[in-house]
Parts: C-alpha cells; structure tokens; sequence
C-alpha cells in the first residue's frame, strides 16, 4: 500500500513558513493551519505575502501538502445578511490566504440552519458560495466539509455535499473534506460498514472530489449528533473501523490531518507516529 500523507493541525504563530516546518518537523507528512484568526470574521490585512511564498516554496521542496480551514463563525447557512457580507469577506481572505501559501484548499464547515423550513438553508449555502466564487480566481479549492449533525441536521451526507457541488455555479471550485469523527456522530458511518459507505461515495461520484480527511475519533457514539473528537484509539469509533478508512483505496492519494489535543509534548508528534503504523497494519 502507498504510503498515506498524515499530519496535524498546527499553529501559524511564528507564520505560516515556520508552521509547514513545525509539521516537517514533527514527522508530518501533511499539515491544516488557520490562515487567520480562527475565532474572528475579521480581516487579515494586509497579511505577509512574502511569509506565504516562503510555506508555498517550502512545500514543494519537501512535497508537503497543506490545507486552510476557514475561521469557526462562519456559516454558510445564516439568513442573516449583515453576516452573511461579513462571511463572504472573510472567506475571500482565507482563500487569497491559502492560495498564496500553496495550499490544496480551504475547508469550510457544510453549515448549521436553525428555520423551519431546511431548503432555505441550502439556498442560502449555494447562494453564497456562489458569491464568494464569482470573485475568488485562485487555485486553492472551496473544501466543503461534512456535518456532524450537531444543533442542525443538514450536511452529513455525501449525497448532499454532491449535490450542493453540483448546483453551485463554479463547481471545478469546490472539492469536499471529510471529517472521521462528524461522519461517526451523525450516524452514516456506524463503524461497521465501512464498504457501504465507500460503495456510495464512488456510486455518487463523491471520492473523486475529496481532497482531505480530517482524521478524528470520537468521544460519543454513532448516530449521537455530538461534535467531539478523540485522540485516535481513545473514542468510539475502534481502531479496526478507523484503519478500514484510513486504508481505503478511495482516499490513497488524500492527506489525512489529526484534529485531536496534543501530546505531552504539545504536539502531535507521538500522535502522527502511531497513525503510521496504523495505515501499516501494525
């Protein structure tokens, strides 16, 4: 089996080249950072473009691919137009941000809708990722990632994220993000059925557009709609299921990054090491 690109989520601090070395450093062979400030709609301006061509060199020198994630508050799914201009701001910040640093993509929550009526979510989502890419000319992708379910049951299944693909207006900009821990909690993987759900995402087409995994366990069970990740073998998914995904041929050319607490050292050192020998067999 071809070796799996695996890392860690990690801090730009000290920048952003500094942050694809800390990942080099720690035995990743993948990374996901913020390029802003992860709690804030607020603009990163101006940003270090030199910093940005430093990671994106830094990269390809040592075949390191990297992805951004898009600041918490933002919500694809919101009515509220104030916000929504403020979302379509910052999203167009962290995705000029991500490209300039050489990075796959950007990844962005599906989004939470709290309305009666769960269409109008999703026209909300489409409308605004089209606004978002009408303007945005870069090559790093709109990496939609999938629900756990938690406080709003839209965007935990591979059909929709396919379809909110398909009915955007720049389609050949939007690949997905699949997230371990979100797919578990909501209830479409059980743990067990590994080959079913990787026999609907080639059935649907949706494997050839992911372009990472965020690489989780889980503190509750399947089907609990609670967001909240475990170190690798410390939850409820089991090590067995989490090698099945982590062994797919459909994600073997796809970087898996571990969104879990540190080590002892503050890193995820330790971490990355045993997600190796996992995807080895051992």
């Amino acid at each position: 089996m071809a070796a799996r690109s695996i890392g860690s989520h990690v801090s730009i601090r000290r920048g952003y080249a500094a942050a694809a070395k800390t990942a080099l450093s720690i035995g990743g062979s993948a990374f996901q950072y913020f390029p802003k400030n992860p709690r804030s709609l607020e603009l990163k301006m101006p940003y270090d473009r030199s910093d940005a061509a430093a990671c994106a060199a830094f990269c390809r020198e040592h075949g390191l691919p990297s992805i951004g994630h898009a600041p918490y508050p933002v919500n694809l799914a919101i009515d509220d137009q104030a916000k929504r201009e403020a979302i379509r701001r910052a999203l167009l910040n962290a995705l000029d941000i991500t490209d300039a640093c050489g990075s796959i993509g950007l990844v962005v929550h599906f989004g939470k809708f709290s309305g009666p009526d769960p269409l109008q979510g999703y026209k909300n989502i489409i409308q605004l990722m089209n606004s978002v890419l009408t303007e945005y000319e870069g090559k790093a992708l709109f990496l939609l990632e999938n629900m756990a379910g938690e406080g709003s049951q839209i965007g935990t299944t591979f059909e929709e994220l396919v379809h909110m693909r398909q009915l955007c207006a720049y389609p050949h900009k939007v690949g997905f993000c699949v997230d371990t821990c979100h797919l578990f909690a909501s209830g479409y993987w059980n743990g067990g059925n590994w080959p079913e759900v990787e026999r609907r995402g080639l059935e649907l087409g949706f494997f050839e557009h992911v372009r990472a995994v965020h690489f989780n366990d889980s503190v509750y069970g399947s089907g609990e709609r609670k967001d909240r990740h475990a170190r690798i073998g410390h939850g409820r998914i089991g090590l067995p299921a989490l090698r099945a995904a982590l062994q797919s041929p459909a994600l073997a050319r796809v970087p898996f990054v571990l969104e879990t607490e540190p080590g002892a050292d503050g890193t995820h050192r330790d971490e990355i090491a045993f997600v190796r020998e996992l995807a080895a067999g051992r």
